[in-house]
């Protein structure tokens, strides 16, 4: 209980809620950007392994609703290549983060998430079919990338939204892949010593904001609306990696 009263006094913590529910959101219509959107606001208030540690609680709750709907639409085979992936690149990005300044690794997180955004706005597109090696390669820089940054998803987006696959299978696969790269995270930090249990606390205050607007983006989701929510979603990201850059402190 004393945990839970501490995380409410943080300087931020209001700011903390109000990112996680539009990340939430986000989340909601459009399978990923969970990350994308609140790590560069968390980053400014809390350190790196806090901020990962909140993101990752709350991130296992809150796509709940969704995922039964999801694991029917998912390409299963596809999503446990990616999670191999992780698995096996997940500690390095962890070891990574240990050693860098918590500057480096807002300029991370705001510049992958940029990035990502750029390549996807002019239309990097693969043709063909996801071959198995492509998918576990994409998996295994997404947990080098979850460790050390916590962004798992920029190459497994990049590698589903830039292909020919149906917009329900990608959103699908993407939220299944990103849960249990949660819980992957959790354990990895669980194991180095670095999960903290007044972040474990914060996030689970995170949870109710956050589950909300997966509530609410898995509602409004429509799957012939497809480029409103990629439009949506990028500008939320754009705005949010911006605003975390330190050079605008």
């Amino acid at each position: 209980m004393q945990a839970l009263t501490e995380a409410v006094t943080i300087d931020g913590f209001w700011l903390l809620v109000t990112a996680a529910a539009v990340a939430g959101l986000v989340r909601g219509f459009s399978g990923f950007g969970t990350a994308m959107v609140y790590l560069p606001v968390a980053g400014q208030i809390l350190t790196p392994f806090q901020a990962l540690t909140t993101l990752m609680v709350m991130d296992l709750i809150g796509p709940l609703p969704n995922i039964p709907a999801a694991i029917r639409t998912g390409h299963k085979r596809d999503i446990l290549r990616l999670s191999a992936g992780t698995l096996v690149a997940l500690p390095l990005g962890v070891l990574v983060l240990g050693l860098i300044a918590p500057e480096v690794f807002r300029y991370g997180v705001s510049l992958i998430s940029l990035l990502l955004l750029v390549l996807l706005i002019i239309g990097v597109r693969y043709h063909g079919a996801l071959r198995p090696p492509m998918v576990y390669g994409a998996g295994a820089l997404g947990g080098f990338l979850a460790g050390s940054v916590g962004l798992p998803g920029p190459p497994v987006i990049m590698l589903y939204m830039a292909s020919p696959n149906p917009s329900e299978v990608i959103r699908a696969n993407i939220m299944v892949y990103l849960l249990l790269c949660d819980l992957m995270m959790i354990g990895v930090l669980h194991l180095n010593g670095y999960l903290q249990f007044s972040a474990v606390a914060l996030g689970m205050l995170l949870i109710l904001p956050y589950l909300a607007g997966n509530v609410l983006g898995g509602w409004l989701f429509r799957p012939g609306q497809e480029r409103l929510y990629r439009a949506i979603a990028y500008f939320i990201i754009a705005a949010s990696a911006l605003n975390g850059l330190p050079l605008f402190d």
